[in-house]
């Protein structure tokens, strides 16, 4: 199984970027498809975006897909979410999962990391 750890989290202003990443152990990882979910205080986690094994489709939550862009690399056994142009309302716990596809369904994700937390002040 895909053991996971996410970092990259940290304080930044509006307007800021950060680059999250996530390290995946074991030799499965480019056996699934990959994705970021995202927890804020008091709220249940949500879907910010997938990509599929090789990176051939990729999926966003509609309300973040012009500014947040995931990415692998299967090599590094890493996925990876830049999220630019940040906003207050984008500070959450971010967590990455495993899966067999695309979907924003959290129950079709395996999630073994402990997440990274973003910050964003105004």
């Amino acid at each position: 199984q895909v053991q996971l750890v996410e970092s990259g989290g940290g304080l930044v202003q509006v307007g800021g970027s950060l680059r999250l990443s996530c390290a995946a152990s074991g030799r499965t990882f480019s056996s699934n498809a990959m994705a970021w979910f995202r927890q804020a205080p008091g709220k249940e986690r949500e879907f910010v975006a997938a990509i599929s094994r090789l990176g051939g489709t990729i999926a966003y939550a509609d309300s973040l897909k012009d500014r947040f862009t995931i990415s692998r690399d299967n090599a590094k056994n890493t996925v990876y979410l830049q999220m630019n142009s940040l906003k207050p309302e984008d500070t959450a716990v971010y967590f990455c999962a495993a899966g067999g596809s695309t979907s924003a369904l959290r129950r079709e994700y395996d999630f073994r990391g402990q997440g990274t937390q973003v910050t964003v002040s105004s």
